[in-house]
């Protein structure tokens, strides 16, 4: 989860423009370090919680 903001950061993608692209493209997957058999639940609700967690502390 810690991958997926500065790849928000380096390709300019909203929450939910970040989903598709790390199921869709091998390579974002490989940084992210994401399994698609076991990371079915991120979707943009939680890439949103994440960021505003990291954002708090």
């Amino acid at each position: 989860m810690l991958h997926i903001n500065p790849l928000q950061q380096w390709y300019p993608l909203s929450d939910p423009a970040m989903e598709e692209p790390l199921f869709k493209v091998p390579t974002m997957r490989r940084i992210v370090c994401i399994n698609l058999i076991s990371e079915r639940d991120l979707d943009e609700k939680t890439i949103l919680a994440f960021r505003h967690l990291l954002e708090k502390h």
